[in-house]
């Protein structure tokens, strides 16, 4: 779990991705000489702070985002959110703009019409630094928590699967907690230069009252996205064939890289497959380490099978 925790420790809210990308192309760099398949790797001009890899000859993509929640500061150390984390009096947060690093605490500060800010308490930050949460990794005998398991799971998990692939393309998406962006221009890439047009969505989903701790990956038949149902039935049928533990999620809220999939003018078959964790946007999100297990093991049957 040491790749992982060095992931959740690494700033790169929703537009400032550039320094995660670095670390996992280093990563690859480093480590490709001994997955079983040498990749073709494309990133920089053209892709802004996204990576795509391609291996032998794919049929199916994985998505997996890069960036996580945060905030930006504003005015007079009021701050305003990146995607949609907790806000609490107290939460830790963690920069640095020009005067050096930044190690503070949230206030909210609520006016005579209940309108809520947030602000930081310390030191004068500089206009449009950004926060994030300060992690504290812990791993337990069941357990995982820290912040950005969202989707820095996601992310640890394509690189699981990147050891053993043969054949397929993992794309690492960028600004997917704040509406996206980056999609659009990767599916272009993969469907005009490699004819793919399937994909698995590598994220992190709830713990609600249908999906339980380890109890499984969840695969989604839909949140606010609802992708084609063949095509889910399909991936369904691969897992129950597996013999890999899984749970069924079926939500009408939250979104992932999958809706701008669907979103884009390329045809598509996108399904959401990933952990659930608890404490959603939080400093504390957590994730069984048993759902972690079948997670990567469903995306490399999958990559084999679909």
């Amino acid at each position: 779990m040491e790749l992982l925790k060095q992931l959740c420790g690494i700033h790169a809210p929703a537009g400032s991705e550039a320094p995660l990308t670095d670390f996992v192309l280093n990563y690859i760099q480093a480590n490709k000489k001994d997955w079983k398949v040498q990749p073709e790797i494309f990133h920089g001009d053209g892709f802004q702070d996204c990576i795509v890899l391609v291996f032998g000859k794919p049929k199916t993509a994985i998505f997996a985002h890069l960036d996580s929640i945060g905030f930006t500061v504003k005015y007079d150390n009021e701050i305003v959110k990146i995607g949609g984390p907790v806000t609490k009096d107290g939460i830790e947060l963690i920069g640095e703009d020009s005067q050096g690093k930044i190690d503070s605490k949230l206030t909210v500060k609520e006016d005579e019409n209940s309108a809520k800010t947030f602000h930081l308490v310390d030191r004068h930050i500089d206009r449009g630094t950004t926060l994030t949460f300060k992690p504290n990794f812990r791993e337990g005998e069941d357990f995982v928590q820290c912040c950005y398991m969202d989707n820095r799971l996601g992310v640890w998990n394509a690189l699981q699967v990147a050891e053993t692939l043969e054949d397929g393309i993992i794309c690492f998406s960028c600004w997917e907690e704040h509406g996206g962006g980056s999609v659009g221009y990767l599916a272009k890439f993969i469907y005009e230069n490699y004819g793919v047009k399937q994909a698995l969505i590598s994220d992190i989903t709830w713990v609600t009252k249908g999906v339980k701790h380890g109890e499984g990956v969840a695969i989604s038949i839909r949140d606010s996205g609802l992708p084609r149902r063949s095509y889910v039935n399909k991936i369904i049928g691969l897992a129950k064939e597996s013999g890999i533990p899984f749970q069924l999620e079926v939500e009408n809220a939250g979104g992932s890289d999958g809706n701008a999939l669907q979103r884009s003018p390329y045809p598509f078959d996108w399904c959401f497959i990933g952990a659930p964790e608890d404490n959603v946007h939080s400093p504390d999100e957590k994730v069984h380490k048993k759902d972690i297990e079948s997670m990567v093991a469903l995306y490399k049957y999958l990559m084999n099978n679909l």
